[in-house]
Formats: C-alpha cells, sequence, structure tokens
C-alpha cells in the first residue's frame, strides 16, 4: 500500500503585538486637543515666534526708520491711511507692524530668560528645602515668605531702580520676582512623593542624595512646573511692558511693547492706533500663552487628562 506524505505547511507568523497604549507623545498631544482654546493659543505662539524668529525678513520697514512726512498715520483701512504702512505710523514716522514684529523678540527673549534664570534656582532651592525640611528647608521657605509679602511689581521696580533700566536688569529683575513660586511648589511636589514606595526602594537600593534629587523624585514633579513655567512667561511679558511703561525696562529707540505704550500715551486721544495696537498685542499673546497653560494642566494631570 503507498503512503503519500503530506508536506509540511509552514506556521502561519505570528501577528505583530497590538499597542494596547498610545505613545506618551500621541497621548499628551490627544488630551492637549480637546482644548480648542488651548490649540488657538499654540496656534497664535506660533505666528509669534514665526514673527521674532524671522523679524528682519517679515517686517516690511526697518523699525527705527523715520518717515517724516507720515507722522501718526492711520492704519490704512481708515481715512487717510497709506497701502505701505498697513498698521500705520507712530508719532515719530515709524511703521507700527515693523516695530510690533520686532518688539516680539524682545518680549518672548524677556520671558524665556527670567523663566529660565527663575525656574533652575527654584528647583534647586525647593528641593534642598524638600530633603532637608528641618535644616535648610525653614530659612529658604521664610526668605521666600519674605519676599512674597511684597507686591510683585513693585519688588522688580525696586531692583531696576537699583540695578538701574535695560534689558539685562529687567530680566534679573522678574526672575527674581517669580523664583519664590518655583520654590513653593518644587518643594510641596517634593514632600509628596518623599512618602512613596519607589523613593524608598531607591534608597534600600543604595542611591546617595543626588541620584534621589535629581533622578528619582525631580521628574515626577514636573508636570506641575511645567504649567508654572508657562503662566509665569505670560506673567513676565506683563511685566516687562509694564517697567518698560514706567521706563524702567527696554530703553527706547529699541522696539518693545510696554516701551511703545509708554511714548504712545501722549497720543492716544488724536491717534487711538499708536496705543491700541500695542496693547492688543500684549493682551493676546498672554490670552494665548495662559489657554496653552490650561491646554498642559488638562494634559498633564492625571486626574484630567483623562476625562472627556
Amino acid at each position: 500500500m503507498n503512503t503519500t506524505t503530506q508536506p509540511l505547511r509552514a506556521e502561519a507568523p505570528l501577528a505583530e503585538p497590538v499597542a494596547l497604549y498610545p505613545s506618551p507623545l500621541k497621548e499628551f498631544w490627544q488630551a492637549f486637543s480637546r482644548n480648542k482654546g488651548a490649540v488657538g493659543g499654540l496656534l497664535f505662539m506660533l505666528l509669534v515666534v514665526f514673527c521674532a524668529l524671522f523679524a528682519p525678513w517679515v517686517a516690511p520697514h526697518n523699525p527705527s526708520e523715520q518717515y517724516r512726512d507720515f507722522l501718526l498715520t492711520p492704519p490704512m483701512w481708515l481715512e487717510g491711511g497709506q497701502a505701505q504702512f498697513i498698521l500705520g505710523t507712530d508719532e515719530l514716522g515709524r511703521d507700527l507692524l515693523s516695530r510690533l514684529i520686532h518688539g516680539s523678540r524682545l518680549s518672548l527673549l524677556i520671558g524665556l530668560s527670567s523663566v529660565l534664570l527663575s525656574l533652575l534656582p527654584g528647583i534647586l532651592l525647593g528641593l534642598v528645602a524638600g530633603f532637608f525640611p528641618r535644616l535648610l528647608g525653614p530659612s529658604i521657605m521664610r526668605l521666600m515668605d519674605i519676599m512674597l509679602a511684597l507686591p510683585s511689581l513693585l519688588l522688580a521696580v525696586a531692583i531696576v531702580a537699583i540695578l538701574g533700566p535695560g534689558l539685562n536688569n529687567t530680566v534679573f529683575a522678574i526672575a527674581i520676582v517669580h523664583l519664590p513660586a518655583y520654590v513653593r511648589l518644587t518643594r510641596a511636589a517634593v514632600m509628596g512623593e518623599l512618602n512613596r514606595d519607589y523613593v524608598t526602594a531607591a534608597r534600600l537600593a543604595g542611591a546617595g542624595l543626588p541620584r534621589l534629587m535629581f533622578v528619582t523624585v525631580l521628574p515626577n514633579c514636573m508636570a506641575p512646573l511645567i504649567v508654572q513655567a508657562t503662566m509665569s512667561f505670560s506673567s513676565a511679558i506683563l511685566d516687562a511692558a509694564a517697567l518698560g511703561f514706567l521706563g524702567l525696562g527696554v530703553q527706547p529707540p529699541t522696539p518693545e511693547w510696554g516701551t511703545m505704550l509708554a511714548s504712545a500715551r501722549d497720543y492716544i486721544e488724536r491717534a487711538w492706533w499708536v496705543v491700541s495696537l500695542p496693547g492688543l498685542t500684549i493682551l493676546l499673546s498672554v490670552l494665548a500663552i495662559n489657554l496653552m497653560g490650561d491646554g498642559l494642566r488638562d494634559a498633564l494631570d492625571p486626574k484630567l487628562k483623562n476625562a472627556v
């Protein structure tokens, strides 16, 4: 009896594992994009950042060039406006749109620099206060309480008045004003994490103090710090504009939104655009950053990002 052998069938390849959870970046964007206001704020700030980075090519005119024949020219859609000056000119005949675009560079620079100068020392002091609650914590927190007892703008004005007006001193003054918020927030987050099981396990595994502070605990405290940094960014822009309006910030003729407001306040009755447009730019920028902060809070807070 003939027996026929059946060819062996090739085994079907194993199915690729199905990703049960989205990537962290995709999950973050899904939670962030649920907040339509945050997405709108992000788009507006991307436009501002683009104008700041490419200001020499985006601005239609030199921000310091004076057109003596076009003093206080209204925007192009009003009677008497000129097509070459879309948003009009100021009291010296300088193009407002070009000055607003170049002013965004300084405003963003002041905001970013002051946030970094206050965030990094604030995190370090907050970690020290949290890890040494009896030795160094009380003295650090009492110093922060004294700084918080003073009005923020008054403290910034006092610092700039002592150091002198200018860009660098403005950044330093705003950073000092925002420092206590980071110290207190970092300390509170660290105190909440020190009793967790993973910190106890790291201690038992022989992790040193620097590793515990910067590798084990700090990454788990970054979510509220990121949100606070976003909010401080908008506050720094407002503080810089306030100092510029008082004549203690960036000095003219350098284009800066607060300085533009200060130089135009005498013309508010007969040339509203000279004051309204810089003020509207500050308003929209701060509003956009605050909306982004709300979106970051919703995306980074585990209690909120899963809520539909």
